[in-house]
This record gives C-alpha cells, sequence and structure tokens, in this order.
C-alpha cells in the first residue's frame, strides 16, 4: 500500500517485527539514517528537512509503534523496549551502520539502542525529549506522565488535544493535509494508550542515565531555546553526561525540526558530513 501526500515522502507500510510499520525511505545513498517519529506527530513532520538531507544520505523515516499511524504493542511502550525495536527496524531495512534521528520521544529509545548495542549505530542525532532525573517537564507533559488515571484522556476528543499540543508550531505553516495526518494518527484510544510511552519515564529515565557515561556513539543534541514541553535543561543534563556528544539550542521552542527547519537540518547536514566524527574522537571531549 503506497498513500500520496503533496509532500516529497512517499509513505508505505511493511511488516516488521509483527507489526505494520509506516515507513518512507529517499533514494540509496553511501551511508544510511534512520528517522523516528517525534510525538504526538508522524514521520511527516520530516518533510522541511527531507529533501536536502536526501540529497545526502538514505533516508528511511518509520512511525514508531503505537505512534503516527504503525500498529501498537503495548510491550514496546517505553524507551528501552522502543530502543530495542529500533534496532530490529535496522535490521528489517538493510541498515548496518545507520546515523539514527530521534527527536522527541525518540531521544530515549535511540540512546537505550546505542547503550544496549555497542557500535551497532553509526552516530544519534537527539534533543527535545524527556531525559533530565528528576524530571524537568512542562506542566501540561508532567502532567501526561504523572496521572494515575488514563480513563480521562479516553474519553477526551483525541483530534483536541493533539491540536492543542500542535500550537507549538509558532512559524511553520503546517500543511492542511499533514495535520491532518497527525490529527488521524492517534484517533479513538491512540492517543491515550501513546501516553504509555511517556508514563515509564519515572521508572526509565534513572535507568538511562546511568548508562549515558558509557554510550560511546558520537551524539548531536538539538533543542529549543523556548521549549516550554522540554526545557532545554533536559539537553544540557545530557550533554554533561555524554562522553562523545555537542549540544546546539535554536531560538525556537519544541518544534525545532519544523519551526527550525533550516537550522535543523544544516546541523544535521554537517553533523553527517563528518561532525559527528570528530566529536566522536577522543580528542574531542
Amino acid at each position: 500500500m503506497t498513500t500520496w501526500l503533496n509532500t516529497p515522502i512517499q509513505m508505505q507500510f511493511r511488516v516488521i517485527d509483527g507489526l505494520t510499520v509506516r515507513f518512507a525511505q529517499s533514494e540509496d545513498r553511501a551511508a544510511d539514517a534512520l528517522l523516528l517519529s517525534p510525538w504526538p506527530e508522524s514521520l511527516l513532520a520530516f518533510e522541511p528537512v527531507w529533501a536536502r538531507l536526501a540529497e545526502q544520505v538514505h533516508l528511511v523515516a518509520i512511525d514508531l509503534p503505537g505512534f503516527g499511524h504503525s500498529q501498537r504493542r503495548d510491550a514496546l511502550l517505553s524507551p528501552r523496549a522502543m530502543g530495542e525495536f529500533i534496532i530490529r527496524a535496522a535490521d528489517a531495512f538493510g541498515l548496518g551502520h545507520p546515523h539514527v534521528v530521534g527527536p522527541d520521544i525518540g531521544s530515549t529509545a535511540a540512546l537505550f539502542a546505542a547503550a544496549l548495542n555497542p557500535g551497532r549505530l553509526r552516530s544519534l542525532v537527539v534533543g527535545s525529549g524527556g531525559a533530565a532525573v528528576p524530571l524537568q517537564l512542562g506542566s501540561r507533559l508532567k502532567e501526561w506522565v504523572e496521572t494515575t488515571d488514563l480513563e480521562e484522556y479516553r474519553s477526551a476528543d483525541p483530534r483536541q488535544i493533539v491540536a492543542g499540543a500542535l500550537t507549538g508550531i509558532r512559524r511553520y505553516a503546517l500543511p492542511d493535509a499533514i495535520r491532518e495526518d497527525y490529527l488521524s494518527s492517534y484517533g479513538g484510544d491512540r492517543f491515550a494508550e501513546s501516553m504509555r510511552y511517556v508514563r515509564t519515564y519515572p521508572a526509565e529515565l534513572p535507568v538511562l542515565r546511568d548508562l549515558l557515561p558509557q554510550i560511546g556513539t558520537p551524539v548531536q543534541i538539538i533543542a529549543g531555546q523556548h521549549d516550554t514541553a522540554v526545557p532545554p535543561v533536559n539537553a544540557e543534563f545530557l550533554h554533561h553526561r555524554l562522553p562523545h556528544s555537542k549540544l546546539d539550542i535554536l531560538d525556537a521552542g519544541h518544534f525545532t525540526w519544523e519551526d527550525a527547519a533550516d537550522e535543523y537540518a544544516q546541523l544535521v547536514s554537517t553533523w553527517w558530513d563528518g561532525g559527528y566524527a570528530i566529536t566522536g574522537s577522543a580528542a574531542a571531549r
């Protein structure tokens, strides 16, 4: 099955680890990159940077299980479990040593993947995802993490919840078709169930904290200075603990990949063009 929107991204579906996963990929290049969908969006969040990054690297973008339009498996709705799925997805696409771009919820999953599979990933680009211990999150996201009952969210209109989150996109004129893709991604109980991922943060982020100093994979961290959902202290927390990291804070809010697309693409492009190798060298830190 193939679906087209008025974007350079051609979306398809395939079965990975028994789950139907939506993905898109660009033309073959010498290097590969796996792009992980942010929440509550989908792989179409990469539309503003897709064409530029695809000139350099073979891109494979996926809606993570339970997010976007990919099938859910409850057992994967935690950063560590999703990190294990990232490796299985890379294997499924034949990506032997890929870069990984994991903004938002993809940050913790990508970091777990790198920590538990040394040498498997070439580099990471993360940011705008909860990481600090104790939690340092905006009030709405903190409420989603700490709520003791999901029934309130199951009975609410998920389109209104997602639309409210998308008001954080301030500079990018979100195309109607992509907005509708985001809204339809979390219909029914999908938004409430997707909350299970961030609700594991109190248990999983301390585990990740202890693994960070052991991660040898080079990590580019990109955060928004005005991010009220995931304040930049989370990016600084990672930068101070990762042995091979580079931190850039942009003049933007949470959705840096859309609101600061040019700067985001430039940082990623420069990183892939050799910045990761410099950061990963012993002399870098």
